[in-house]
């Protein structure tokens, strides 16, 4: 039974993972004045950053009908229960992860200092020190697995695609249960958010049976591991955005030769999001405005709900403005904001304490401005299922819904509402 607790991990963020976060186009060269922001961050952290790993093995796994149990308690994540059925998976790792409360501390200092650049790159970091942890946790763990004959499945995690973010609560009490040094400095709030909210929970499945790891290259988690120096390696590193098997597999020039014939979106993604949604959204929610010069833009209406106040409802709109596809739909142009006549916005707990620091920061957020739209399917945004608008991954995760939706749109039906 492993269980490892590491609270002086070394943390060595990948700059091209870090710019992929802040939103540059894959190969971009950063401003002179972006560079200076990466590299005080990059320093402030060093110097003033607590992160931490802890993992421990379930004692008990089980599949069931519609759930995984881990030791007695019941996990409702379809991806997590599939992949230990196709790989005959026997067992499981809890993983906690975190960058710490001192990030999220010092971020805000600088928003009240008025330095909203600082208080982004800080943000952003945070974000991609999580992701290195948790590439870290999965390492570690594929070294204790190769000695014991397993393997270690692709991790996933409440909030993630179709497992329910309210189960963060759940998972950290499992965490919990047997942790030989006490409760993980982590907590879960009603929304099912962490604290401190760079922070990460998931669960790493075990098996016993590697050829069948070997022959469904959907179990491997290398291909989502950036960890390049692990020995233990099977499949190689998939980029995210727009990283394709072509270039991962270093054929020069093979996306210049097939240009002309290969179309302007992929019309077989594979979404995040149930097609079903994606189809009603393209018809009740979507939008599109289409130009002479081939450009389109798009309005997607988002209606929720804040996470507090009695569940207010709430409605924003996301304009999207796409280049022709002869470019590959290009983003061009991207902003959110309440629709019209709402006022349920200002009920959102994030208004109610920061109210100028919330809608600057909705209204600073152009993720994937510069890329094609098709760089939307492989993005690896935060999973966060919350209503409202108060936490970065939450909002980027609405993003993700909207560009998915967009793409739909185009890739799959002629359908949707257009205006002259």
């Amino acid at each position: 039974m492993i269980e490892l607790l590491d609270t002086s991990p070394q943390i060595a963020v990948d700059p091209a993972e870090y710019h992929r976060l802040l939103g540059y186009p894959r190969g971009a060269e950063l401003s002179e004045r972006a560079q200076e922001l990466e590299a005080c961050t990059r320093a402030w952290y060093a110097a003033h950053g607590r992160p931490w790993i802890y993992a421990r093995q379930a004692a008990t796994v089980e599949v069931a009908d519609h759930a995984v149990v881990v030791d007695g308690e019941r996990l409702t994540s379809p991806r997590l229960r599939r992949s230990l059925r196709d790989a005959a998976g026997t067992g499981a790792v809890l993983v906690a992860v975190s960058a710490g409360p001192e990030l999220e501390s010092e971020a805000h200092r600088r928003w009240v200092e008025a330095k909203p650049d600082e208080y982004f790159f800080l943000e952003v970091y945070g974000s991609a020190v999580v992701e290195h942890l948790t590439m870290i946790a999965g390492a570690r763990l594929c070294a204790w697995a190769d000695g014991e004959r397993l393997a270690v499945l692709p991790h996933d995690s409440p909030g993630y695609p179709d497992w329910d973010i309210a189960e963060q609560s759940r998972l950290m009490a499992l965490v919990n249960a047997r942790a030989a040094n006490g409760s993980v400095p982590i907590d879960v709030l009603e929304t099912g958010m962490l604290r401190p909210k760079k922070s990460l929970l998931a669960v790493f499945g075990l098996t016993p049976a590697l050829d069948r790891v070997e022959r469904l290259t959907s179990l491997v988690p290398c291909e989502h591991c950036a960890y390049q120096p692990c020995q233990y390696r099977r499949a190689p590193y998939r980029r995210p955005s727009g990283f394709g098997d072509r270039e991962l597999a270093g054929i020069a020039g093979a996306a210049e030769t097939n240009a002309a014939a290969a179309p302007p979106i992929d019309l077989d993604a594979r979404y995040t999001v149930n097609v079903r949604a994606l189809a009603r959204w393209t018809q009740d929610r979507l939008m599109l405005d289409r130009h002479a010069d081939g450009s389109i833009d798009a309005t997607f209406r988002y209606d929720g709900t804040t996470c507090t106040n009695m569940g207010r409802p709430i409605a924003f709109d996301y304009h999207v403005t796409l280049g022709p596809a002869a470019e590959g739909f290009p983003i061009r142009r991207e902003s959110c904001g309440p629709a019209p006549g709402d006022t349920g916005h200002a009920f959102m707990c994030r208004y109610l304490s920061h109210p100028d620091e919330l809608m600057a920061s909705i209204a600073a957020e152009r993720p994937l401005v510069g890329q094609r739209l098709d760089d939307a399917i492989g993005w690896r945004r935060p999973a966060a299922s919350a209503g409202c608008y108060c936490e970065p991954e939450s909002r980027l995760h609405k993003w993700g819904l909207v560009l998915e939706t967009i793409h739909y749109a185009l890739a799959r039906t002629g359908n949707t509402k257009e205006r002259s």
